[in-house]
């Protein structure tokens, strides 16, 4: 009996997605270049924070919404009170107590400010894995449906940070398709399509793979039944809906990215977008992965990748840390 010899590995991708803002996933995602010794790192979407807390400061206190509890801690304790907020996936800044007010009765303002947090943490992460990341790691970040458009001409233009959102993007042995495109949430963000309209901007990257080059596909939005996309069914109030005593759990993900998958068979599918629903599935010869998303608990969750020097799949670890 003659056993094949082992493929040697060319390519090594570690995949993370949906750290919504927390700086220490951050650097741990950074971090994991050389833990992992990965040649490519990829971010797939929703890097961005879900919203601001406004601090007010009065007299050496510092004060603050978190929740939906006011809490107060000694100007000493200022950056751990910020941490705790970065921690649940929102921005803070310390304002005066006319700026508050503003914040709390003028959504504009507020989300004003909100948007300029969210670009200046881009650009300090852009700047953070400049200093930190080897010249031969290639580092990759698209967005997600909760990453607002204007992050998008921010990553194209930092010199350290590859944004091939909507394109196919060299990656050693592969090509790697990448769409942060998501079908309608409760939540109408930015970037939601009907199903057909996802479908047809998945097929206008696709359609351009020449024969023969093997793909992995970053498609932020997980497809539909794959056990990458279980979350809690939600009424119109967005409470979950409870059946027989336990909350309803149902498929989410999207019909044209499982009809992709099916017809253009990727190597690897890369996912994310439901934090709950860390998976794999093999579809067709699709090997699809979401890691999930942790980042309340300080948590990175993600994915090393391997690949063969002809493009094709060797397999996967997730990883935890």
């Amino acid at each position: 009996m003659f056993r094949s010899r082992p493929r040697k590995r060319a390519l090594r991708i570690f995949f993370a997605t949906d750290i919504h803002g927390s700086e220490r996933c951050f650097r741990k995602f950074l971090a994991a270049a050389q833990s992992y010794e990965a040649d490519a790192l990829v971010l797939g979407g929703d890097i961005a924070g879900k919203g601001l807390v406004p601090i007010r400061a009065d007299n050496g206190t510092f004060t603050a919404q978190v929740r939906g509890e006011t809490v107060a801690v000694p100007r000493a304790d200022e950056q751990r009170l910020r941490d705790d907020i970065n921690r649940l996936g929102f921005y803070s800044v310390v304002a005066d107590d006319e700026s508050v007010e503003r914040m709390s009765k003028d959504a504009r303002f507020l989300d004003e400010a909100f948007r300029k947090a969210i670009i200046e943490q881009i650009e300090a992460w852009c700047r953070l894995a400049d200093e930190r990341l080897a010249a031969n790691v290639r580092i990759l970040i698209t967005p997600g449906n909760d990453d607002p458009l204007a992050i998008d001409p921010v990553l194209k233009s930092a010199p350290r940070i590859e944004c091939p959102e909507g394109e196919l993007c060299e990656l050693g042995p592969v090509l790697m398709a990448s769409c942060g495109d998501v079908t309608p949430t409760p939540w109408n963000t930015e970037r939601e399509f009907s199903e057909d309209e996802l479908g047809g901007r998945l097929a206008k990257m696709l359609d351009q793979v020449p024969p023969g080059r093997r793909v992995v596909v970053n498609f932020h939005c997980p497809p539909y039944g794959s056990g990458l996309d279980f979350a809690a069914e939600l009424d119109e109030t967005l409470k979950p809906v409870i059946r027989s005593g336990r909350p309803s759990i149902i498929p989410v993900g999207s019909k044209a990215v499982r009809d992709a998958i099916k017809k253009y068979q990727p190597v690897v599918g890369l996912h994310g977008h439901i934090h709950e629903s860390r998976a794999a599935q093999q579809i067709g010869k699709t090997m699809c992965l979401n890691p999930g998303s942790d980042y309340t608990a300080d948590v990175l969750r993600g994915a090393i990748v391997d690949f063969a020097d002809d493009g094709s799949y060797i397999d996967f670890l997730f990883t935890s840390g």
